[in-house]
């Protein structure tokens, strides 16, 4: 029998194709929640929201809440909101900074896990954590009242100063100590930002007697006929 000379090129070519893709990049087919079959790339790098929560899971008995973006402050579960109002109580700490650290750094969710390792609602790393007294940090007591504590010996360290604090809660005090100030990293001094910005809302339910809004910096501008003018607006 003869064999098509086309066929046979495009058989050993797809043999060769086959078999040059990596083991590990293989095609797999699952069924959605509309019933419908989805094909995927097992290969594929799983979907990620936020810049570092990963496959969070909430503590057992235990419901996350997740608050929405317009606001840092408004937590729906009077249960966290007993809890930090109590820790910020306790180490003299505004508790709407408390609330807009949680909010930055999980979003409210009990279970969050960062890529490094960094746990629960404060994203306290094992070290920091233990360190604090927090045996089990998905726990939102523990980890809040350990979050709150390191927060209260940050602010302490830097003499009151938030950016400082804050820096060093994000990149850790060595950082902040090397550099002088805040770190040149773009994550922290984003973090900085937001998190100041939230605290500084005029909804956030910012204690005043703590810390007044941080003045805008005086820029130098020239105005349509050519004069120099000094303005913060």
């Amino acid at each position: 029998m003869r064999h098509n000379p086309i066929s046979v090129a495009v058989l050993v070519a797809g043999i060769f194709f086959s078999l040059a893709l990596p083991a590990r990049a293989q095609i797999a087919s699952t069924v959605d929640n509309h019933g419908k079959q989805v094909f995927v790339n097992e290969d594929s790098p799983a979907g990620r929201r936020g810049s570092t929560i990963s496959s969070p899971t909430a503590p057992k008995g235990f419901h996350s809440t997740t608050l929405s973006p317009t606001s840092a402050t408004d937590v729906t579960d009077p249960r966290l909101d007993r809890i930090v109002r109590d820790a910020a109580d306790r180490h003299h700490v505004d508790q709407a900074l408390v609330k807009a650290v949680i909010n930055q750094e999980s979003g409210w969710n009990a279970g969050a896990v960062s890529r490094k390792g960094a746990i629960g609602l404060m994203q306290l790393i094992p070290g920091t954590a233990q360190r604090f007294g927090a045996g089990n940090p998905y726990d939102p007591a523990q980890n809040v009242e350990a979050g709150t504590t390191y927060l209260r010996s940050l602010l302490d360290r830097y003499d009151n100063n938030l950016s400082l604090s804050l820096a060093a809660y994000n990149a850790g005090e060595r950082a902040v100590d090397l550099n002088g100030g805040v770190p040149a990293y773009k994550e922290t001094q984003q973090y900085v930002q937001k998190v100041t910005e939230a605290y500084f809302r005029s909804d956030s339910g910012r204690n005043p007697t703590f810390w007044t809004p941080p003045r805008r910096p005086v820029r130098k501008e020239v105005d349509s006929k050519g004069r120099v003018v000094y303005t913060n607006e």
